[in-house]
């Protein structure tokens, strides 16, 4: 049996998380495990290219594709590895290409879908944080350069050894424990963003974290190993950490590995119910992972914030939904608690964004918080500022008066239907000409 570790699910989360209930990993024979490659949603077009492009028998399908795929799960996503010329082989696929210079990797569409294709390689950092500096290496190396054990499995997809299982050592016994183990000690320090992917793959797969690499993930965050990477690089994995089925757990992680310190000393999810009832009351109004960040927030003064966010490269449509739910929720929750009426609701909320509102109703006024998102956010009136000047009104506030005053009638029930709404706007406008 299958069982979704999301019920729903939003743009960027096109991949499956869908595994075997009893956590059970049974490693089929080269044959199954290629027919069960096969009935992938994007394996279709690029098997059906493989069987006849020169060097297809050198493609491995690679890293968490395939551990969701024993897993039980349906990965949307497929990453290839090339044992020979990685840019050669995706040119001769076909469809459209992009090609990306700093590591010699591909990206190459066909029938609306994406592999990303890259030659097998190995990595050395010339510091503490860097991009790596990368060589061609034989496909047991490239493995071995991987973030964890369970990520460091390929499938062969063409020529007479399809389906072929390769892992690195121990990567099978780690998935079947549900464990997650890096492949060296330096694993942290070379590239401390996987701490932030050991979060989301704990907190997405339900898997523990092994002994000793939580030991050396608490001494990489004590040692400051993420303030050696680019504010953009942990600015993109903090993004993809909130965007999780359960974005929640995903923070808590964060926190009980005393990473979120690191992002800033005052960040960090400390009221776990707080974020529960703000994602419920938002549900599908307005962006889950601005709210979770948000409430993260709350304790992070407003300028150092935006500074923060900023510095971490996020989009300035993000940046300010997240300062402005995390700074203003406090105020707009005793408005909400004040307001005594439909267009009382709506004036108090009057500019503020659904993550915003949602964090609010969560401090308190939860059932008035839920009507403006369910509700009265989506009401509109049926005239508009021409209407108004087609009647006598002259350009100007007086417009925007009677139409604000129409809409506050339209909320409280008290007109219905166009002309009613006319007649308000134009009573309301032509009161203050």
């Amino acid at each position: 049996m299958l069982v979704s570790a999301s019920a729903s699910t939003t743009p960027w989360e096109r991949r499956s998380y869908a595994f075997r209930k009893d956590g059970r990993v049974r490693i089929p024979d080269k044959r199954e495990l290629f027919q069960r490659v096969g009935l992938l949603p994007a394996a279709g077009p690029l098997l059906e290219r493989l069987e006849t492009v020169d060097g297809g028998g050198d493609a491995h399908l690679v890293g968490g594709a395939v551990r969701d795929l024993l897993l039980g799960g349906t990965p949307y996503d497929l990453d290839l590895v090339i044992e020979g010329d990685a840019g050669a082989f995706a040119a001769r696929l076909g469809g459209s290409l992009v090609v990306h210079d700093r590591f010699g990797t591909s990206t190459v569409t066909l029938n609306g879908f994406d592999y990303d294709i890259a030659r097998a390689r190995r990595e050395t950092y010339a510091r503490p944080g860097a991009l790596p500096d990368v060589e061609p290496a034989p496909l047991a190396e490239d493995l071995l350069r991987r973030d964890f054990a369970v990520n460091a499995m390929a499938i062969v997809l063409g020529g007479e050894h399809r389906g072929r299982l390769h892992a690195a050592p121990g990567a099978l016994d780690d998935l079947k424990a549900r464990r997650l183990r890096v492949l060296h000690d330096r694993s942290f320090v070379d590239d401390p963003t996987r701490l932030l992917r050991l979060v989301r793959y704990a907190s997405r797969l339900g898997f523990a974290i092994e002994p000793r690499t939580r030991r050396l993930a608490e001494e990489a965050a004590r040692s400051g190993a993420l303030h050696t990477v680019s504010g953009p690089r942990i600015g993109a994995e903090l993004r993809l950490l909130a965007r999780e089925p359960d974005p929640i757990a995903a923070l808590r992680c964060l926190h009980a590995l005393r990473l979120d310190r690191e992002i800033d000393p005052a960040f960090g999810l400390r009221d776990d119910e707080l974020a529960e009832r703000a994602v419920r009351l938002l549900g599908g109004d307005g962006r889950r992972d601005r709210l979770v960040l948000a409430v993260a927030a709350l304790n992070v003064p407003g300028d150092e914030l935006h500074e923060t966010l900023d510095t971490l490269a996020f989009d300035a449509q993000d940046r300010d939904a997240i300062v402005a739910a995390a700074t203003r929720a406090d105020d707009l929750a005793a408005a909400l608690s004040g307001a005594s009426s439909p267009s009382d609701i709506a004036r108090a909320v009057e500019g503020a964004g659904p993550e915003l509102v949602a964090l609010a109703g969560a401090l308190g006024p939860a059932p008035k918080a839920e009507d403006w998102l369910r509700r009265l956010r989506h009401v509109s009136l049926e005239i508009d500022g021409h209407d108004l000047l087609a009647a006598g009104i002259s350009e100007g506030p007086a417009v925007g008066r009677g139409l604000r005053a129409a809409l506050a009638a339209k909320l409280d029930g008290s007109v219905n239907g166009r002309a009613a709404e006319l007649a308000e706007a134009l009573r309301a406008a032509r009161a203050t000409e």
